[in-house]
Parts: C-alpha cells; sequence; structure tokens
C-alpha cells in the first residue's frame, strides 16, 4: 500500500506532515468541483437527458469499494425484468484507436480497460467505453438497449441520471473524511444524501440506517468457483481447497488486502501474497517471484490482463454480488419505477 493510501485509510503517522501539505490543494479541488456542480445547476454547464433510463453505479471517493459486481448484478437482475441493458464505463487504463469504442469478442482490456473486458465477458450484453459518457449511452441505444447501467460517473453531471447507487466499502468507508489529495473523497458525505440508495459491500455501521431515509442495503460478495486462466477449466470451490490448501495470491484492485482476507476466509493458506496499484498493467515478470509448484489465485479483474502469458498454475476467484430478498426487492421496486415497458 502507497504511503498516501496508508494515512487515507490507517491513520498513518505521516498524516501529522503530509495532510497539513496537502490541505491547501484539497481546498482548491473543493472549490473547482464546487464550482463544476453550480455550474451544471444553474445551466451554465450543458447536461443532457436521454431517452432511455440511465442507472449510476459510483462512489464518492477513489479506489476499489466493489462497483463492478454491483453492475454485474444489475445487469442480470434487469434482463430478468425483461429489460435490454447496456454498460458504460470510461475504460480505464484503455487505449483504443476511436471512441466510443464498442466492446467485441476480440477486445483487449489494452484497448477498453479490464473493468469493461469483465463486464462484457460475464454480462454478454453491449458495452461501450470513452470518456464522453453520452455518447456512449447514445451508442448503446443504437444498439437497442433500453435502459443504461454507468459503471462510475457518478460525478460526471453533463449525463443526467434516472437512479443513483453510491457504494460504499463498509470496511474502509470513507478513510480520514478529506477531499482528494488530502484524503480519499471526490465528494463529501453531504453527497450520499442525494443518492437513491446507498450499497454497503462487506458490513454496514450501525448509523447507515440513519443516512438517506433508511436506503442503504448491504452486499455480501460470494465466491462459489475458481477457474483455470488459460483454459476456462472450472472447478467448485470445495474441490479446488480439497487439491490445494496452500496457495499464493496477486491482486491489482483498490484495496489488495480484501481479497487476501477473502481467500483466508474461505480456507486458503497464503504462502506469498503480493498487492499491486488498482488497475495494474500485468507482465509476466511480475509474477516471478512465485513458484510454480502452488496454484497463484488471482481476483477475474486482474485475470482478464493476463490471459495471454498465464500458466497452467494460474487460476482466478469470481465474485458474486448477494443481497438478502428485502434488498433485492427494493433494488426492482426502485428499477420498475424507471424502466420502460
Amino acid at each position: 500500500m502507497r504511503l498516501i493510501e496508508k494515512v487515507w485509510f490507517k491513520n498513518h503517522p505521516a498524516k501529522y506532515w503530509l495532510v497539513p501539505l496537502l490541505l491547501p490543494l484539497a481546498g482548491l479541488f473543493y472549490l473547482l468541483s464546487s464550482v463544476r456542480r453550480l455550474a451544471f445547476s444553474l445551466g451554465l454547464m450543458k447536461s443532457y437527458k436521454l431517452n432511455k433510463p440511465v442507472i449510476v453505479v459510483g462512489n464518492i471517493g477513489i479506489g476499489g469499494n466493489g462497483k463492478t459486481p454491483v453492475v454485474v448484478h444489475l445487469v442480470e437482475l434487469t434482463k430478468t425484468l425483461g429489460l435490454k441493458p447496456g454498460v458504460i464505463s470510461r475504460g480505464y487504463g484503455g487505449n483504443a484507436k476511436t471512441y466510443p469504442y464498442l466492446l467485441d469478442e476480440n477486445s483487449t482490456s489494452a484497448e477498453a480497460g479490464d473493468e469493461p473486458i469483465l463486464i462484457y465477458q460475464r454480462c454478454h450484453v453491449p458495452v461501450v467505453v470513452g470518456a464522453d459518457r453520452v455518447a456512449n449511452a447514445q451508442m448503446l441505444i443504437e444498439q437497442g438497449c433500453n435502459i443504461i447501467i454507468s459503471d462510475d460517473g457518478l460525478q460526471h453531471y453533463r449525463l443526467q441520471r434516472d437512479l443513483e447507487f453510491i457504494v460504499i466499502d463498509g470496511k474502509r468507508l470513507f478513510g480520514n473524511g478529506l477531499l482528494l489529495p488530502a484524503g480519499p473523497l471526490r465528494e463529501g458525505q453531504w453527497r450520499l444524501q442525494q443518492a437513491d440508495l446507498l450499497i454497503y459491500n462487506g458490513s454496514k455501521p450501525d448509523e447507515a440506517s440513519m443516512i438517506n431515509n433508511h436506503t442503504s442495503l448491504l452486499m455480501k460478495l460470494a465466491a462459489s468457483d475458481v477457474i483455470q486462466i488459460n483454459t476456462d477449466k472450472k472447478l467448485p470451490l470445495s474441490t479446488f481447497l480439497n487439491q490445494w490448501c496452500s496457495v499464493n495470491a496477486v491482486a491489482g484492485i483498490g484495496d489488495p488486502q480484501r481479497f487476501f482476507d477473502t481467500l483466508q476466509a474461505l480456507g486458503f493458506n497464503l504462502e506469498k501474497q503480493q498487492g499491486f496499484i488498482d488497475h495494474k498493467d500485468f507482465t509476466v515478470d511480475d509474477f516471478n517471484q512465485f513458484k510454480t509448484d502452488l496454484p497463484l489465485l488471482m481476483t477475474e479483474k486482474d485475470a482478464v490482463k493476463c490471459k495471454a502469458f498465464a500458466q497452467e498454475n494460474w487460476w482466478y476467484l469470481p465474485v458474486d454480488a448477494q443481497f438478502s430478498k428485502q434488498d433485492e426487492q427494493t433494488l426492482i421496486k426502485k428499477i420498475r419505477t424507471i424502466a420502460i415497458s
């Protein structure tokens, strides 16, 4: 974990000199972001309302909070409601030749980014990436989609939205509560009051029910299978554990320790673990440190970037968002209020 993240989330002693140093920049960030929000609210900057409903799944901070599992879950849920969903994303880390870029079976993470590739391969729905989310959404509508799900983009006010779901890491919450770069937040906690739903990943603090008129849900991430990267061979988690209890692990996500803790909670013994920065662009040299006599486990998001050079002992652990029946019904009711039949 980088020093700045330790200051944000771990109360590192460096906060006593680093935070005061960064507070003026955080003040400038607050000023610029406030002016931008005001410009959109007054109509000085134009926003666009589409003729199909838009759901934004985002957060007020940076780093992995669990947005992608929520997006995947919403895609599958809207399908069961008879809708034709499509997903838009910034495509962080991608470098396509033209934008907006519509993914196909030949798309790579180098072109589209890791999360869009994951969503496309998992859900088999149209996925479009690019900085212009309005253009992205318009392309999805041209593809026949009648509901748009935005992976991130909470602060992309140029695109009007019908529902906002804010995902919160139940463990890290809001760190030190400060704006970038003194803290991890892109917007203050006041922004939670404007969301239609708050989705807590992993655990929900007692005071969560007091926020936003009791519209907070609890999401759990569940795993049932382990998949070999280079062959797509699937093994039940229990079978894999019976064969290999000891494994190595890597994670290039917002909070790698969350993945390592998950593996240990499932019963794995981690011989060696290595965290990387979020959206890490892996090369084969990054894995030289691991012995080949043990399986190497990684996240699904990391696996899409390692397919081309994956070894036989490399596996990934896909996870699914799970909600209680009551919370699932809350999601369905929210979607039905905006869905166009």
